[in-house]
């Protein structure tokens, strides 16, 4: 393993040849043995945001990392339902 200077580790030998690194926008993981859903998403500013669904007494829990990784807020989420944020929600009646 080689380290890079921005501190990325790069393997030896590669899936791909001129394979390039790409970010995951946002992931939804459902877990059926705890009931949990996590959400992870990050913005355009650098901020990473956990969203954690589930059978909270009080409410559902989000934790904001900011572009380095550090914990930069958390609370409870507002939001009920956990959907992708570029699944529009389902029209009346369907």
């Amino acid at each position: 393993m080689n380290q890079t200077n921005d501190n990325a580790v790069e393997s030896a030998s590669t899936l791909k040849l001129g394979a390039q690194l790409c970010r995951i926008r946002e992931q939804v993981l459902r877990d059926p043995v705890t009931g949990l859903t996590l959400q992870f998403e990050m913005d355009e500013r650098g901020l990473t945001f956990l969203r954690i669904f589930g059978d909270f007494k009080f409410g559902n829990r989000e934790i904001i990392f900011d572009e380095d990784g550090k914990e930069a807020g958390a609370g409870t989420h507002a939001g009920a339902v956990c959907r992708p944020t570029w699944m529009s929600a389902p029209e009346e009646g369907t």
